[in-house]
């Protein structure tokens, strides 16, 4: 699940490698995860041309966070058909127990200068 990163990362990278991959927990919280995409793709937006490895510890995160998004209008769309609640219920904890796991192992990965490669993605930034 993780790649060791070709070069040495140094501190400055590490740092706004972390900060994609935590930004994402406070943007869950602050807006009940509809905006949780939004600090990865600043970072990767800033930072892309600075540094191969913040580009793509970035890219990573935005990626799966839209994964994530999308399997949350499920669960919404699941929601509003009241037969279908409990698998909306199901998706919800899913899909948040594993945005936080999966954001908090990147950060932990990226703190030591190494590139998480997330279980699921939708390739959208390189």
């Amino acid at each position: 699940m993780s790649t060791p990163y070709r070069t040495r990362a140094d501190g400055d990278e590490r740092t706004l490698a972390v900060a994609a991959h935590l930004s994402t927990i406070v943007a869950m919280i602050i807006s009940a995860g509809w905006l949780s995409f939004v600090g990865p793709l600043v970072v990767w937006l800033l930072f892309r041309g600075r540094s191969p490895f913040v580009r793509l510890s970035a890219a990573g995160s935005f990626n799966f966070n839209i994964w994530a998004w999308i399997i949350n209008v499920v669960a919404w769309v699941c929601a509003i058909t009241v037969v279908l609640f409990p698998l909306a219920v199901i998706l919800w904890v899913v899909a948040g127990l594993m945005t936080v796991v999966c954001h908090v192992l990147g950060a932990v990965r990226a703190s030591r200068g190494v590139l998480y490669t997330y279980p699921a993605q939708i390739k959208i930034l390189h």
